[in-house]
């Protein structure tokens, strides 16, 4: 059990040393921190002499930073933490620098423990040694006033370790562009200013070695594009992703947690080029295997513009081992957003006036979306499942309680020969006329409320315990407020048109225009609670339903 909300974890294990040991040495540092954990790396630093231990400069080098993307790749199986690689003491070759003043670094998050991997000879929690840990902290970094020690002694499941340094260096993460010779142990040189681009939803470990990389070569200023607007349109469930301004906040916190000294210039990047296109004071660019023909096409755009090429840093993807199938094999913004599917994003409303017993959901989305899908797969999971349209349907009926004020509202033309209400006419008549379709919803959405209170009462006589109203029109008609959770289902418009095509007969044009007298994907996301989507095959679909029915037991017992 987790004893703190944050922590320093100073390693001093010389790195050649120190890789094969890290997955032991977070896991044991998990058990005590479970929110966020910074890292310190002062290799070589000996807590037991006399003299106070003083925080000196790490040499940058590419195996330090193949460390860092190991560090953070190793971090992966700790979830729940949030690790940030301290840099200020990271420094480049530079010679027009001069060097950073000696203080104490604030922390967004103040460690509220010490530890480290320094071991004393008889396995103890010594306490000189402890006390000297303890001053050493807080001699670099802000720490809480109650600060607490611990030495760290994890169990190496291979049994003892070799205290020598490694022949074989880590394997290698970072590549230069053309003519940087890359060497491990070369020093690297600094650059005053820099760039990185990203869409940064959800911080993760894959972000955080791309932008500590560029935060090692920057001496400056780092200049960081956010991806807004257009640029979000072909991302996976772009209905998930955070807003821009609550990236941005996540974003700056970490960048100034670990490296105060620079200046970060953090925008929205609206096209692929970005400033990096057009930025003469510019002189380095860090990009993912996944965008470095991007990078590439930058400098051909520069080149066309008279500026010079930046020097490109190539980053190697970070390895996602729990991916599942639909999703991709990398640590990835977009299999993040995936595993929110059917997850509970907002606490649920209390509904007394809903049947005791009863919890009612609210399923809905745009058209073509597979909201029918999902009602079936939850009726058959046990839910007792109500289709607002064949209420619709029965309210228009001759007999109905809708029957009759329709049609001295909207006339007799709109009937068939046989007496009833032809729906097609009725539609085209108050399609595009905002009055007249005002005018029936004032009718039907009350009368299909009722009706569907009915049919919630006949769910407690089958003894249901779980109701779902299917209904594209849910929130515009206010039915949200009587549902315990809105259920969203999403798809890309591209996908809602080809099937509403497919399914209606509807041209394309038609289809799209159906669409955009709906409410946005994003519109209803915003109000809901959970979210789901049929865009991947039906088993894929089925899996997800059954996990948000599991966890929605799980609430309701």
């Amino acid at each position: 059990m987790a004893l703190f909300r944050s922590g320093l974890l100073v390693l001093t294990t010389p790195l050649a040393s120190l890789a094969p040991r890290l997955a032991p040495i977070l896991t044991s540092a998990a058990r005590l921190v479970n929110r966020t954990l910074y890292v310190h790396l002062q290799p070589g630093m000996s807590l037991e002499g006399p003299a106070q231990p003083q925080s000196s400069p790490v040499q940058a080098t590419f195996e330090v930073l193949d460390f860092i993307t190991h560090l953070y790749a190793d971090a992966g199986m700790h979830t729940n933490l949030d690790i940030r690689i301290l840099l200020t003491n990271i420094q480049t070759k530079s010679t027009f620098l001069p060097p950073p003043a000696s203080s104490v670094q604030n922390l967004a998050h103040p460690p509220e423990v010490v530890l480290t991997d320094f071991q004393t000879l008889d396995g103890s929690q010594y306490n000189p040694v402890k006390q000297q840990l303890e001053r050493y902290a807080t001699s670099c970094y802000s720490c809480s006033p109650q600060l607490s020690s611990v030495l760290l002694y994890p169990n190496y499941e291979h049994g003892e370790l070799p205290v020598e340094p490694r022949d074989d260096p880590l394997p290698s993460t970072i590549r230069p562009s053309y003519p940087m010779a890359r060497s491990p142990k070369k020093p690297m040189r600094g650059y005053r200013r820099g760039a990185l681009g990203g869409t940064f939803d959800r911080l993760h470990n894959a972000h955080k070695v791309l932008l500590s990389v560029a935060c090692v070569l920057a001496q400056e200023q780092l200049v960081v594009g956010v991806a807004d607007k257009d640029l979000l349109k072909s991302k996976l469930l772009p209905e998930l992703l955070q807003p821009y301004a609550e990236r941005v906040e996540h974003l700056s916190e970490f960048l100034v947690d670990i490296k105060p000294s620079l200046t970060f210039d953090i925008i929205p990047l609206l096209d692929p080029y970005g400033p990096a296109g057009s930025d003469p004071s510019l002189e380095f660019l860090v990009v993912s295997e996944e965008t470095y023909r991007g990078g590439m096409a930058v400098n051909r755009f520069r080149l066309e513009n008279g500026l010079e090429e930046l020097a490109l840093y190539q980053i190697q993807l970070l390895k996602d081992l729990n991916h599942k199938e639909n999703e991709e094999d990398k640590v990835s913004s977009s299999s993040l957003r995936q595993r929110m599917l059917g997850t509970l994003l907002r606490p649920p409303h209390k509904r007394p006036e809903v049947p005791p017993g009863l919890y009612v959901i609210g399923l809905t989305g745009i058209s073509g979306s597979g909201k029918s899908s999902i009602s079936q797969r939850l009726k058959g999971l046990g839910a007792f499942v109500i289709d607002s349209d064949k209420l619709g349907h029965r309210a228009y009926a001759p007999g109905g309680p809708a029957y009759q004020p329709v049609v001295e509202t909207f006339g007799t033309d709109i009937l068939h020969k046989d007496g009833t209400i032809n729906r097609k006419i009725l539609g085209s008549r108050v399609f595009g006329n905002k009055k007249q379709l005002k005018m029936l919803t004032d009718i039907m959405w009350p009368i299909i409320a009722k009706l569907a209170r009915e049919e919630m009462d006949l769910a407690v006589t089958e003894g249901k315990h779980v109701c779902v109203i299917e209904a594209a029109v849910l929130l515009e008609a206010g039915w949200q407020n009587m549902v315990h959770e809105v259920w969203t289902v999403v798809i890309p418009e591209t996908e809602a048109v080809r099937r509403i095509v497919e399914r209606d007969g509807l041209s394309e044009a038609a289809a799209q225009s159906r669409l955009q007298s709906q409410m946005s994907g994003q519109q209803f996301v915003d109000q809901s609670h959970v979210v789901l989507s049929t865009l991947w095959e039906p088993q894929v679909t089925q899996r997800q339903v059954e996990e948000a029915w599991a966890l929605l037991q799980k609430r309701i017992c």
